[in-house]
């Protein structure tokens, strides 16, 4: 195994190097030839595990996750469990694959539960980053609302205050008959107000 990675890693080297030379011009010294230009993008690599896209993985999960919580799955297996033992019990010898002890239901069963609770666990997981990005979505939401209530709150309190200073109707109405009364008074006894002006 250690002499098969040795063997990959010295091949990568091999290639890398002829890329380098190829790359490079005739006169480049080789500090230049081994750098790597970050103008371009790598070469692709062989990966010694098989690829698969996680968003589809994640999906069927979903599904089949969705599909282990219905009544319709639990029917089904419900059916099979019954065929498959009533099979076993009543057909004749030659017929039978799964003898009384019905070890390869067991196995079977317990297949299934092991391949089960883990896409069951990467639904849930998918399900919490789902919900995680709502609540943080939410939250966000809720602290801009917060915002706008306070900042119309000051606005209106602003307002408020504002108001409080503007003059209405009626205290223009109050001013007009107060002048007009003294407008009246000073008619009735002109020569007393140019005295106190004076």
């Amino acid at each position: 195994m250690e002499e098969a990675a040795e063997r990959l890693r010295n091949e990568r080297t091999e290639r890398s190097s002829e890329r380098a030379r190829s790359a490079a011009p005739a006169g480049a010294s080789a500090l230049t030839r081994s750098r790597v230009r970050l103008d371009q993008p790598r070469p692709d690599r062989r990966k010694l595990l098989p690829e698969y896209d996680p968003e589809a993985f994640g999906r069927l999960s979903e599904r089949v996750a969705r599909f282990l919580g219905t009544g319709r799955f639990i029917v089904w297996m419900t059916l099979v469990i019954v065929v498959w033992v009533l099979w076993n019990v009543f057909a004749p010898d030659h017929l039978r694959f799964d003898q009384y002890p019905f070890i390869f239901l067991t196995l079977m069963l317990s297949l299934q539960a092991s391949y089960a609770a883990p896409l069951i666990l990467l639904a849930q997981n998918r399900q919490d980053d789902r919900d995680r990005v709502t609540h943080e979505q939410d939250r966000k939401q809720n602290e801009r609302s917060i915002a706008d209530t306070e900042y119309l709150t000051r606005e209106i309190a602003a307002l408020r205050m504002g108001l409080g200073e503007v003059a209405t109707r009626d205290w223009i109405r109050s001013e007009f008959q107060d002048l007009i009364k003294e407008m009246d008074e000073r008619r009735l006894f002109p020569g007393e107000s140019d005295e106190g002006d004076r």
